[in-house]
């Protein structure tokens, strides 16, 4: 095995006069699985491609970096990284971040802000005639018109400043396949618009599709004008994304004559396809020419853990995994999932613990619906909420007995469940109690996210009673076996809904379970997400009912603050505000 390329002395000792694709990042190059251009550029080789990968160019200078690869044969693929760099960039408070856990020893500085945008205007100065394919999640998730939180205004798709030639959304490897092995065969960019989960911008006419039916979202300009527009724009691409046989989305640009065109999922990706990508020859750690520059923060916390599946039908109004991986579960083999933890295994300084078997969601392995002609037919954003549908089949047996596999392996000491568990989703007490008892690594994290039903309601997530009612039995399991572990739960402030009356009670409820957290996330808002698209219009683009919204910066402080009254500075302030609310001052119940 091997690392692809990433310099021209590099390319050279492989004996290749040119590269095919040349995949630009904004992450550094780190060859595992849980990288997508990792993932891509792997697949890519697989197809018989030559691949080489521009990790961190130099955005700034005489851009040589774009450069020292040469010309590709047939496109650039570009992609922001791992992360949205504006998200990576900036708290929800817009102060720039001092760290980027995806740049050796965490530094700042190395991708540009909307690097997306930036790569792909560059290439394109620099190669006019070179096709450049965008995706990942940054692209993904603006794809269409979108709010944008830190200029605070509607932007139009992506594909109108990146002036890239296509835009893959969601998980790329086999669309990028299909592209690419059609440039190569001397198709244009025109012939391959039919290609599923792509999206373009159409100039002229549009041709009638064969294989989709078309639905045609408020233009920008109308959107511009008018917030309720954009409410039911976003309400209409949501409900196509969680369609089986979606519709080609169709959205126009009165004002430049231009049409962006989102063409539906591509339904055919199955286990056996993400089974084939972790077989593929990963080095699974960085390029050894970051050596001397430090760890990488995203790979320390990674390294030993295992995704188990893709996709989560889940349908929080915050999140944007359905929009981005999609609603439908894609579960690797057992035979799989084991092949890599034996791998993994094989490494020198593995000590036998992995972190993470899990996914998305942690807990939705090999889960789909009991009769799935019917899914095909549903449109409903959440198969949790605002109850578990009757034709899911959640039986957590196969995790089960995943989890006892990799438990009877003689080169596994413990393999944790690190990431979030929905214990909205439980079939019974067997498989919390298995969970408990040994896949917990100390803290078991769970996002109750808020306790007001208003609230919950615009994010979609379930009763907190469900969290007092699993609390009590995580509780119960711990003394069961003389364990002493910690249940996380994981908050939201200033999510659309929320007032400071509503952050106060919550405060209080947590206290009175027993909690003085140290953490609550203030809402932000992130690309094409309902609660985005809420918090931007003052609508909930489903009902179209107006929704309370707290834009005030000094107002959303202080709906964080009041989660920690207990701090000597706070508590002061904090009183006045549960008198004003006709709350009592918490205190810590230590009983609980």
């Amino acid at each position: 095995m091997a690392f692809l390329p990433t310099t021209k002395k590099e390319i050279e000792n492989l004996s290749w006069d040119s590269v095919d694709i040349i995949f630009v990042s904004g992450d550094a190059y780190i060859d595992h699985p849980s990288f997508g251009a990792a993932v891509i550029s792997r697949h890519l080789e697989a197809c018989g491609f030559k691949v080489a990968v521009l990790a961190q160019p130099n955005w700034k200078d005489d851009l040589r970096d774009f450069k020292k690869l040469g010309k590709p044969n047939i496109c650039f693929a570009v992609s922001s990284g791992s992360m949205d760099s504006m998200v990576n960039h900036y708290t929800a408070a817009k102060r720039k971040r001092n760290d980027d856990a995806y740049t050796p020893n965490g530094e700042a500085g190395f991708r540009p802000d909307r690097a997306t945008v930036v790569y792909s205007q560059i290439l394109k100065s620099i190669y006019p005639d070179v096709p450049v394919l965008i995706g990942g999640i940054e692209a993904s998730m603006r794809r269409l018109a979108h709010y944008d939180y830190w200029e605070d205004k509607l932007f139009p798709s992506i594909l109108l400043d990146s002036k890239a030639d296509l835009l893959i959304y969601g998980m790329g490897e086999k669309i990028c396949e299909q592209i690419c092995r059609g440039l190569f065969e001397g198709k244009t960019i025109e012939e391959l618009k039919q290609t599923p989960q792509i999206a373009y911008i159409e100039r002229g006419e549009i041709e009638e599709s064969k294989e989709y039916k078309d639905c045609y979202l408020p233009s920008f300009e109308d959107c511009l004008k008018d917030k309720r527009k954009q409410a039911e724009s976003i309400a209409i691409f949501e409900k196509n994304s969680n369609k089986f046989n979606g519709e080609r989305l169709i959205q126009l640009y009165p004002k430049s004559n231009l049409k962006v065109v989102v063409n539906p999922f591509d339904q055919t990706y199955s286990s056996k396809d993400l089974d084939k990508i972790y077989e593929l020859p990963f080095e699974r750690k960085p390029h050894p020419k970051y050596a001397k520059r430090g760890n990488i923060p995203a790979f320390e916390m990674i390294k030993y853990s295992v995704n188990i599946h893709r996709g989560c039908f889940g349908g929080c109004a915050f999140c944007t995994i359905a929009a981005h991986q999609g609603k439908r579960i894609i579960s690797r083999s057992e035979d799989s999932i084991l092949k890599e933890i034996k791998q993994i295994s094989q490494d020198k300084d593995f000590k036998g613990y992995l972190s993470d078997l899990g996914g998305p969601s942690a807990n939705m392995y090999l889960m789909k619906g009991k009769d799935e002609n019917l899914c095909k037919k549903c449109t409903r954003p959440s198969c949790l909420y605002p109850s578990l549908c009757k034709n899911m089949n959640n039986d957590h047996r196969p995790l089960l007995n995943l989890y006892k596999k990799v438990r009877e392996l003689p080169y596994i000491k413990k393999a944790f469940v690190g990431s979030g568990v929905r214990y909205d989703l439980f079939d019974s007490s067997e498989y919390f109690e298995t969970l408990v008892r040994y896949h917990v690594s100390g803290r078991l994290k769970v996002a109750p996210e808020h306790s007001s039903e208003n609230v919950l309601k615009a994010m979609r997530k379930m009763s907190f009673d469900q969290f007092i009612g699993i609390k009590k039995r995580f509780e119960q399991i711990n003394s069961k076996y003389g364990l002493n572990q910690q249940l996380i739960p994981y908050f939201i402030s200033s999510h659309p809904a929320c007032t400071i009356k509503d952050m106060a009670y919550l405060a209080l409820q947590t206290a009175q379970l027993g909690y003085k957290l140290e953490q609550v996330q203030d809402f932000t808002p992130t690309p094409m997400t309902i609660s985005t698209e809420m918090y931007f219009t003052g609508y909930d683009p489903n009902t179209l009912k107006k929704v309370f919204v707290e834009r005030n910066p000094e107002a959303k402080k202080n709906q964080n603050k009041i989660f920690f009254w207990y701090k000597p500075e706070n508590k002061a302030w904090a009183k006045q505000v549960f008198a004003k609310n006709n709350l009592p001052m918490p205190i810590i119940n230590k009983k609980r």
